[in-house]
C-alpha cells in the first residue's frame, strides 16, 4: 500500500515511513476491505499535510492482548478535541470536496471484522488513526 501511494505523497513532498513489525500473526479478514481502510487513512494523512509538508508514518505491532494494531500518523493540522469521534459519522467532512463517507465506511469495515478504529491527536501537531483487529493466534487461544 505504501508503494501504491508513493506517487501521491511525492507530489506533495511527503515521505512515507513504515515501521512494520515482522512475524505478526495472521488476521482472518477480507484483504480488499482492509486495503481500502488503510488507503483511506493514508490518503487522509497525505491530504492533511499537502500544504504543510511533514511525514506519514505507518506502524504495525501486536498488542498486549494479542490483537494486530495498525497506526497511520501524520504531522498535518491535527484534530480538534471535540471532533475526534464526530469525524467517523457519515457525511461529516472538513474538506471542501469531501463526501464525509471515507472514515465512516472505514470504521464499519473494521467493526465488521470485530475490530476497532479510532483517532487521537499527536502532541504538537498532527493526528494518528489506529485500528485493531483480532488475530488467528488470539482466536485460537
Amino acid at each position: 500500500m505504501m508503494v501504491l501511494l508513493q506517487d501521491e505523497a511525492n507530489r506533495y513532498s511527503i515521505p512515507i515511513r513504515g515501521e512494520l513489525t515482522q512475524g505478526l500473526p495472521k488476521v482472518m479478514a477480507d484483504r480488499v476491505q482492509l486495503q481500502q481502510v488503510l488507503m483511506n487513512l493514508m490518503l487522509n494523512g497525505i491530504e492533511a499535510m499537502k500544504d504543510t509538508g511533514g511525514e506519514l508514518t505507518v506502524t504495525s505491532r501486536r498488542t498486549e492482548d494479542g490483537q494486530l494494531l495498525i497506526s497511520v500518523s501524520d504531522s498535518g493540522v491535527g484534530l480538534p478535541v471535540d471532533e475526534s469521534d464526530r469525524i467517523f459519522k457519515a457525511f461529516f467532512t472538513t474538506k471542501p470536496q469531501g463526501t464525509g463517507m471515507g472514515l465512516s465506511i472505514s470504521r464499519t469495515i473494521v467493526e465488521s471484522h470485530s475490530g476497532r478504529l479510532w483517532a487521537s491527536s499527536n502532541r504538537g501537531r498532527g493526528a494518528t488513526f489506529h485500528f485493531s483487529l483480532p488475530t488467528e493466534a488470539k482466536a485460537v487461544a
